[in-house]
């Protein structure tokens, strides 16, 4: 069992033969994911990459059945191609695009939730399940696998914490890394709650950043189902100063629990094993699973 991804999914790219949609799909299939075809409408019926392109995901779900959808597709006309994935059937929906509009993130979103589907981003860098698929633009050989399951506002701190993991002589389930966007389809407590019931994972690693309430919230949710596996958490952003935007749209310190000091108070009253620096992460989770 493996969360969001795995060797079995049947995964397209929107926006397959633009430059970062090529780039990244040529690293993917490298990786030995199951790419089946990739969305550039106008451009149906060719070939690229070795696989078909369609001119549209509702033509990709009934020729090769895909299921997982990535997408690469130009700020403006993301949310779009968001909807029409939602529309065609596809289940689960990985958003790289950074820069999308909030006000067509937000049509978006009610879109994706109205009909069920599962959405991660935008402004994510995708979903690993290491050595089956990588749905994203995350450095593959970081990753190794096991039994921790990672979620993550940062990119790069997905890696550096999956790197740290690897070096303690352990691996990864899934990494999930959800973006930092102010409107994101999987939150950190949806994220940890797919973690949490699965049976692959023994332990979580949690990193957030300074702004929003995504951390409190998955807090004390694992505090109210009762702790059920180990967590070790990590804030990005101590030393930022207050009310200033720090990368992402999303961390920004609006309220009292909203800094880095207040939210990791929160999380280790709801038992969560908060760590101080990013280095700590591995020999953390080696002690909570040893």
């Amino acid at each position: 069992m493996s969360v969001l991804v795995n060797k079995k999914s049947k995964i397209i790219v929107q926006g397959f033969t633009g430059s970062e949609g090529t780039f990244h799909a040529t690293q993917m299939i490298e990786y030995g994911t199951n790419i089946v075809g990739g969305v550039t409408p106008g451009k149906g019926g060719q070939k690229h990459l070795g696989k078909p392109v369609f001119d549209s995901v509702a033509e990709a779900v009934k020729k090769v059945d895909a299921d997982t959808s990535i997408i690469f597709v130009p700020p403006a006309f993301a949310a779009d191609a968001i909807m029409e994935s939602v529309e065609a059937g596809i289940k689960v929906i990985i958003t790289i695009t950074e820069g999308i509009p909030v006000n067509d993130m937000t049509k978006a979103f009610q879109y994706v939730k109205a009909k069920g589907a599962k959405l991660v981003g935008p402004n994510c860098p995708g979903v690993i399940t290491p050595e089956e698929a990588k749905v994203g633009i995350m450095p593959g050989f970081v990753f190794k696998k096991g039994k921790i399951g990672i979620v993550s506002k940062s990119g790069t701190l997905t890696y550096e914490a999956s790197d740290q993991v690897v070096s303690q002589g352990l691996g990864i389930s899934t990494a999930i890394g959800i973006g930092g966007d102010p409107i994101i389809g999987t939150t950190t407590k949806d994220a940890v709650e797919l973690f949490m019931n699965d049976s692959e994972t023994d332990c979580i690693v949690m990193i957030g950043e300074i702004g929003g309430q995504l951390e409190a919230d998955a807090a004390k949710w694992i505090k109210a189902t009762g702790n059920k596996k180990p967590v070790v958490g990590f804030i990005a952003g101590e030393t930022a100063p207050k009310g200033r935007t720090m990368g992402h749209a999303g961390a920004i310190v609006g309220g009292s629990e909203d800094t880095a000091e207040a939210k990791k108070r929160i999380m280790r009253e709801c038992g969560i094993h908060v760590v101080d620096s990013p280095a700590q992460i591995g020999a953390k989770v080696a002690e909570l699973v040893s």
